[in-house]
């Protein structure tokens, strides 16, 4: 072999030397691509510590953590009616390490009510699915001579704008839902707005004010079962467990009041789809499991249905369109 081929086969050699090492670096490190999550996930509550929003987002994150392997930090950030954490959340980087706990008030009151919201409930985000469906409850003081709603439309109606209704403020969702109640049934009880539904409650338990509708949990249903308030009506497909007694607004042919309240899990927009897909299969396991189920019920919420991404936007939308109309009608204004 000539000197001239030698040194054409030394750089070949040479070459393929180096495509080989090149190739080896390269495939380990395709190999060690970013496994999600590799990280702790921060997970947004809207709302302050202590609230229904709040003890869904704690009970998820707990089982999330132990799901995927990484710890799930939950961080409060309320303030107008779940606005302010919801708008951080949606401006947070696209990648899966920030989630939000959604909820009607955040992601359904706020937008059919107040106009120049800082982020876009159904397209500022990407849907997970639902955490739980709340069921809502109608409470009146127990001084009332009314056990039934009939008999609660009827002393209403023949004292317009004597009775009252609390709620948790102006533009609220209990402030929507019973508003709706007014509407459905054709009665007029004057609003008088909390800024704690807490207060409401025990204002309510006094005397102070004569109805509420609110969500139904372990500590109103006590209160009921102690004689403190009397339940007239349940919104939730069929009788809480928590108070068997109480026929459902689906049995007094109110569909439109038979509706739950929800929480649910959403990522920012543009979170990648199979994020958002390991995220929906990881909760739906969750959710199937013997201890959730236990401890939902003991909470007195209702383990939901499989409602996938997509769908859960729908919903989200659907909700606002419906209470949007409401709000025109009723000229409800936000605080």
């Amino acid at each position: 072999m000539n000197k001239l081929h030698q040194s054409a086969a030394h750089r070949r050699r040479f070459l393929m030397g180096v495509m080989g090492a090149a190739g080896s670096i390269a495939l380990p490190a395709m190999g060690q691509a970013e496994k999600y999550p590799s990280r702790p996930i921060t997970l947004v509550v809207p709302f302050p510590a202590g609230g229904s929003v709040d003890t869904a987002g704690r009970a998820i994150g707990d089982r999330l953590s132990r799901a995927l392997g990484q710890s799930v930090i939950i961080d409060n950030r309320g303030g107008a009616g779940g606005a302010i954490g919801s708008a951080h959340a949606a401006k947070a980087k696209a990648d899966g390490y920030t989630l939000v706990v959604t909820s009607q008030s955040s992601h359904v009151a706020n937008p059919a009510v107040t106009p120049n919201l800082p982020y876009d409930a159904v397209n500022d985000f990407a849907p997970i699915t639902l955490i739980e469906r709340l069921p809502n409850v109608l409470l009146i003081n127990p001084a009332l001579p009314i056990k039934t709603v009939a008999e609660f439309v009827a002393y209403a109606k023949t004292r317009p704008g004597k009775m009252n209704y609390a709620s948790s403020g102006n533009g609220s969702m209990l402030q929507l839902n019973m508003e709706l109640f007014k509407s459905q049934y054709g009665v007029f009880i004057t609003h008088i707005p909390y800024r704690a539904a807490g207060n409401s409650q025990t204002d309510l338990m006094a005397g102070r004010v004569d109805a509420m509708m609110t969500n139904l949990g372990a500590s109103n249903a006590g209160l009921v079962a102690a004689g403190k308030l009397r339940a007239l009506a349940v919104a939730a497909p069929t009788r809480s467990p928590l108070l068997p007694d109480v026929p459902t607004f689906g049995e007094l042919k109110q569909p439109e009041l038979n509706m739950t309240s929800w929480t649910g899990l959403a990522a920012p927009k543009d979170t990648p789809e199979p994020i958002i897909m390991q995220l929906y299969s990881a909760v739906r396991t969750i959710l199937q499991d013997p201890q959730t189920i236990a401890d939902w019920q003991k909470r007195g919420v209702i383990v939901p249905e499989a409602i996938r991404p997509d769908d859960y936007r729908k919903e989200i939308a659907q909700r606002i369109t419906f209470y949007k109309k409401l709000v025109k009608e009723k000229n409800i204004v936000a605080d």
